[in-house]
């Protein structure tokens, strides 16, 4: 396989493996030891405060002097109704309760202490940070802001879950599109209103590189050379992995988390809206079957805020059945080496095919 292409020129790397930018998981470490290996590392920014990414982008330019990508959420925040409002109060009742019943006793915020971050407060620290590589999922970008990124010199990828969302990306002015399968593990990149997509990954890039004429990062299912030549010939030119380092020695995870990783079995993987608001993809636990038919699941931020203390009392218990633990459908030994180590494995194997 030529591992080197128009892409991986724009990009200014040497491989076409991108590193999955991962809330909760990816590190500074992670992104420098992705670079190392010659990938794109990607800096998971998500909704963090403005102060927080800058911190994280500066610390990521201590551990490497290469390119990489910082990604966040372009998501809207629904307004504040008094319906809303209403179902936060009774949804913070409903989940405190069933914590209770498990033995786990916390306090979840009053819906006027959370705090949201709009994404324009990230992009000015991006701007001021001269970061060259940006992702972002949950959305697009609104036109100012694309232009705005774009006469900085910045190189924009978005994230499509269907052939419409590609169409969309294109049009707005995006420089390259990740192609996230149904498959992939974590939040789903989905943005235009209706139900959510379901079709394969595979037959979603097919699709969406007859659509659209921009460069594609395949994302989802992805765990060895023979997933990734199957992308390659489909017409990706890049390929996003992410659930293969869960287990590696960059990873944010603690080792009972990991431990729970390498002991899933395929029917443990799952879609649920219940710990964010917005679907994604893990490994079931009690709450979420508790909650995913119990009608107290609010939209994204809200959902998310609300159990966030949740997750980490539940974290600092080493309580599996009430975290979320998000991984790809594709059950792998989740390695314990370096990024990067496990990065230049892959890339000798590519090489031979």
């Amino acid at each position: 396989m030529l591992l080197k292409n128009n892409l991986t020129q724009m990009l200014g790397v040497d491989t076409p493996i991108v590193q999955a930018p991962m809330l909760g998981v990816t590190t500074p470490a992670m992104v420098a030891a992705a670079s190392a290996a010659g990938a794109l590392g990607s800096l998971a920014l998500g909704d963090l405060p403005a102060v927080v990414c800058r911190d994280l982008i500066r610390q990521t330019k201590t551990l490497t002097e290469k390119p990489f990508a910082v990604n966040f959420f372009a998501h809207s925040i629904p307004g504040l109704s008094n319906e809303l409002r209403t179902s936060y109060n009774k949804t913070r009742l409903f989940v405190q309760d069933l914590a209770r019943k498990h033995g786990l006793e916390v306090s979840l915020p009053d819906i006027d202490t959370i705090s949201l971050t709009n994404y324009q407060d990230q992009i000015d620290i991006i701007l001021e940070e001269g970061c060259p590589i940006v992702s972002f999922t949950f959305g697009n970008l609104d036109p100012a802001t694309v232009t705005r990124l774009k006469e900085s010199g910045v190189f924009l990828i978005g994230t499509c879950t269907s052939v419409a969302e590609a169409k969309v990306l294109e049009a707005a002015g995006i420089d390259a599109i990740c192609v996230q399968g149904i498959e992939a593990g974590g939040h789903r990149g989905t943005f235009l209103e209706g139900p959510l997509p379901q079709i394969g990954g595979l037959s979603l890039l097919a699709q969406v590189y007859d659509a659209v004429n921009l460069p594609l990062i395949y994302a989802g299912g992805l765990y060895n050379v023979h997933t990734i030549q199957a992308a390659y010939d489909l017409g990706a030119q890049a390929f996003q992995l992410g659930s293969m380092f869960l287990g590696s020695a960059e990873s944010a995870l603690q080792p009972f988390e990991k431990e729970r990783l390498r002991n899933a079995i395929e029917s443990d993987n799952c879609l649920t809206k219940s710990f964010t608001g917005r679907y994604a993809r893990g490994l079931n636990t009690t709450f979420m079957t508790q909650m995913e038919d119990s009608g107290f699941v609010l939209p994204y931020p809200y959902q998310n805020k609300l159990t966030a203390p949740l997750r980490q009392l539940a974290r600092t218990q080493e309580r599996t059945d009430f975290i979320s633990l998000w991984a790809g459908q594709s059950l792998q030994p989740y390695r314990e080496d370096s990024c990067t180590t496990i990065i230049k494995h892959l890339i000798n194997q590519l090489q031979l095919i």
